[in-house]
């Protein structure tokens, strides 16, 4: 079993090979990006990892070694881990105090305990804020990043309205306690580089909730955070269980220090579930994500960093809703290019909500934490953890490239000799610069030869038209055609007296060659009709291709060549 944990961390990490580097940086904000010291971006490429629930003990050291999940988790690509943790963990004695081993016994995990002892036994002795670091310093040992997630103030479970949690002045929630409890954690970890940004609560809700309150503690836990840890970001949260940032359009936020805060958002299906059970996926997408840019996303525009800090889907595969939902979010995502955190790295729980063991069907890795859940899903994050812009990531001309979100991947040229004019999807570091004109031509740049995505008919592939003649005509010109602005369409013209009809890009019968077809769930179909495998998305990068696109002018010339010899062959 280790040979083949090994074997697959090794895999992983080719496979991520070309995600940026996470080495320790102090992290500022330049207007919508967060960048390192000399001002280059640095993306938040980040998995949730919580240690906030009753054991206090970030999860899974009963399952597998510390060293090993740390360094599964860089394997995986992930540069930065958002690690919960309680209030009280620091402001409580009667928690505090505890060693791992007596926090296990207090709540008869017996199991979990022995396990610990098993994977884990240098930890057992520990306190359980000296356990916390523990985990923080194995993490800064494969150069991952973390952000401190002040999660809950009782240790438990989130998040439910009435848990006492939920906001200032809930049963659990005295603002004094929490703002000195931020003030300890940030004070505490002022000298551990790889401890980048702190946010400052998850999830507020309830029937407490209320602006007011949310300016005067939240500016007040801001200013406790860097008046005590100057290097860290500072990462405000909304209300209605980080939903709603919509009321700083009208009265901003204000603290005594600049360059170092930035907002937090989540996005699951479940806040949208009428969205998501029924009706059309395009004008589901499109209404959905409108909503979240109006109530946070709209912050960007305004020169501020907003982190989706947790969105994510049921790994099993089955639930239709957070189906139709991922392709929605990866295409916002990556159109926006946002910074963001998965929920979530754990395959299951010491203890969630009076069930030891407990699975957790959003987990990263499966429940005995040795493999992924789910590969691929896993897989398609992939595009997600590179960034595609930002400050001193000006490689290339800024340029379009075609995102599949329910794929993880982008249209890049054929490798093969045989068919250089035709597309498949691939890695997006290998995709070609396209430009989308004015016209509603792709034209891939860069290159000696003018070539443009061309349709062919349904069925077909797509293919590059070569030229004038190639990139002319009804057939080349590419509409976003549906409400979420997600199929790439043509009008194509029809042999019976109905005129044209509608041909969207798509992906091939083998999963991986791009043909195009009758468009699907335009408009109707209802939640029987799955359009995503049509979705894709025109993102805008600056990234420098590992592949250049005059490569195609050598493969043209010797695909004609080839053909040439053939037909000369064939006269004798």
């Amino acid at each position: 079993m280790c040979l083949l944990l090994t074997a697959w961390l090794a895999v992983v990490a080719l496979a991520c090979r070309h995600h940026e580097p996470a080495a320790a940086a102090t992290l500022s904000t330049s207007s919508r990006w967060i960048v390192d010291e000399h001002g280059r971006r640095v993306k938040l490429a980040c998995v949730n990892w919580p240690s906030h629930l009753e054991p206090m003990v970030a999860e899974g050291l009963s399952k597998r070694p510390l060293a090993a999940i740390a360094a599964g988790v860089a394997a995986m690509g992930f540069n930065c881990v958002r690690l919960t943790w309680p209030t009280f963990l620091v402001t409580n004695a009667s928690y505090s105090s505890l060693t791992v081993a007596q926090s296990f016994r207090r709540l008869n995990l017996t199991g979990s305990l022995a396990g610990v002892r098993e994977n884990n036994p240098g930890v057992l002795g520990l306190n359980l804020v000296d356990a916390f670091k523990a985990v923080v310093r194995s993490l800064g040992k494969r150069e991952v990043m973390v952000i401190l997630d002040n999660h809950v103030s009782k240790p438990g479970w989130c998040c439910r309205r009435g848990d006492g949690n939920g906001f200032f002045g809930d049963a659990y929630f005295d603002p004094e306690v929490w703002v000195d409890g931020l003030a300890r954690m940030a004070a505490m970890f002022a000298g551990v580089e790889n401890v980048v940004g702190m946010s400052l609560r998850n999830e507020l809700r309830g029937p407490r909730q209320n602006a007011d309150d949310w300016y005067r503690y939240m500016q007040r836990g801001a200013e406790a955070v860097h008046a005590a840890n100057p290097r860290v970001l500072v990462i405000l949260s909304g209300l209605s269980f980080d939903n709603d940032l919509s009321f700083l359009r009208w009265r901003p936020v204000r603290l005594s220090f600049a360059g170092k805060a930035a907002f937090e958002v989540h996005w699951y299906s479940f806040s949208n579930p009428h969205e998501w059970a029924g009706g059309n996926a395009n004008r589901a997408c499109a209404r959905v994500a409108a909503g979240v840019s109006r109530r946070a996303l709209y912050l960007l525009r305004r020169g501020w960093p907003v982190f989706l800090s947790e969105f994510g889907v049921d790994n099993r595969g089955a639930n239709a809703g957070d189906n139709r939902y991922y392709g929605c979010v990866a295409a916002a995502a990556a159109g926006m290019d946002l910074d963001w955190a998965l929920w979530t790295l754990q395959g299951s729980y010491y203890l969630r909500e009076g069930v030891p063991d407990r699975d957790e069907a959003y987990g990263v890795l499966d429940g005995a934490w040795r493999a992924p859940r789910n590969a691929t899903a896993l897989r398609r994050v992939r595009a997600l953890q590179r960034a595609f812009r930002g400050p001193g990531l000006a490689e290339a001309a800024a340029h379009t490239v075609l995102f599949h979100p329910a794929t993880g991947l982008c249209a890049v040229r054929r490798r093969s000799p045989a068919s250089p004019l035709e597309l498949e999807l691939g890695p997006c570091n290998e995709t070609g610069a396209w430009a989308y004109t004015p016209e509603h031509r792709l034209v891939l740049r860069d290159t000696l030869l003018t070539l443009c995505l061309r349709a062919e008919g349904a069925g077909e592939p797509a293919r590059l038209g070569i030229g004038r003649a190639g990139c002319a005509g009804a057939l080349a010109r590419w509409l976003l055609a549906s409400e979420s602005k997600l199929h790439v369409a043509v009008h194509a013209p029809s042999s019976s007296s109905h005129g044209s009809h509608m041909l969207c890009l798509d992906v091939g019968a083998d999963g991986r060659s791009l043909v195009t077809n009758r468009c699907r769930c335009l408009s109707g179909g209802g939640s029987s009709c799955d359009p995503e495998g049509q979705w894709f998305k025109l993102v805008s990068s600056t990234r420098r291709s590992t592949v250049t696109n005059n490569s195609i002018l050598v493969q043209l010339l010797l695909y004609r060549l080839k053909s040439w010899k053939s037909w000369v062959f064939n006269l004798f």
